[in-house]
């Protein structure tokens, strides 16, 4: 056991407390390497998901990403402004928007998926490339088995 994990106590075999401690590392480091490109995590998860499917709409995005419904408007609205996404009404449901990346979303999206490899290249750096399928694998497993009961 290391000195760490004595430090932690009762700490130190749970999970939850390790994968909320990775996920600071990764949150602040992911912030460092999107710096000066205005982006956070969740607009490019929405750019990404409509760059793969375009005339997507927002509501399918939403789920895919499991963003609440409430707070996809202002989103969308935010990249809309930006010129990185354009919105047109769905011609199969007129009441929903199809969602399309403008040139300048594709092209900033490409720079941050660019900025993205580099960051989990660095904190991965000590992983095998099966070590980190391993992980995806594991987290994958923990993803799908979903959030507990109200």
């Amino acid at each position: 056991m290391s000195e760490r994990s004595n430090m932690v106590g009762d700490l130190a075999p749970v999970v939850g407390y390790h994968l909320r401690r990775a996920s600071g590392v990764f949150a602040a480091d992911f912030a460092a390497a999107m710096e000066g490109t205005g982006m956070r995590q969740v607009l490019i998860g929405i750019l990404a998901v409509v760059s793969g499917s375009p005339g997507i709409n927002q509501g399918a995005v939403g789920r895919v990403l499991g963003i609440k419904r409430a707070n996809m408007v202002s989103l969308i609205n935010e990249l809309v402004d930006a010129d990185l996404i354009e919105r047109v009404v769905d011609t199969a449901d007129r009441r929903a928007f199809a969602l399309t990346v403008t040139p300048s979303g594709a092209t900033l999206l490409a720079a941050c998926l660019r900025k993205i490899e580099t960051h989990e290249d660095r904190l991965l750096a000590g992983f095998t490339a099966a070590e980190k399928n391993m992980l995806l694998d594991f987290l994958g497993r923990i993803e799908r088995r979903g959030a507990p009961p109200a």
